[in-house]
């Protein structure tokens, strides 16, 4: 399981940072530290997305036991 949220870390960061990045663009903040701060919001809020979504698909994917 630890594998498959590494991976969609990768995804998931990616997509929240991109979007906060882009979010704080384009309410005018041009600042470094602006944009840094919304990138390292959108990491670290992709954290327990990541390890939430992974369970889920590693749950749903285990076979039943019979």
């Amino acid at each position: 399981m630890f594998r498959l949220s590494a991976v969609l870390y990768i995804l998931v960061a990616t997509a929240l940072a991109g979007a906060a990045v882009t979010a704080v663009l384009s309410l005018g903040m041009m600042e470094r530290w602006q944009i840094a701060g919304a990138f390292a919001a959108g990491c670290v809020l992709a954290l327990p997305i990541s390890a939430v979504l992974g369970k889920k698909i590693y749950t749903a994917l285990k076979p039943p036991m019979a």
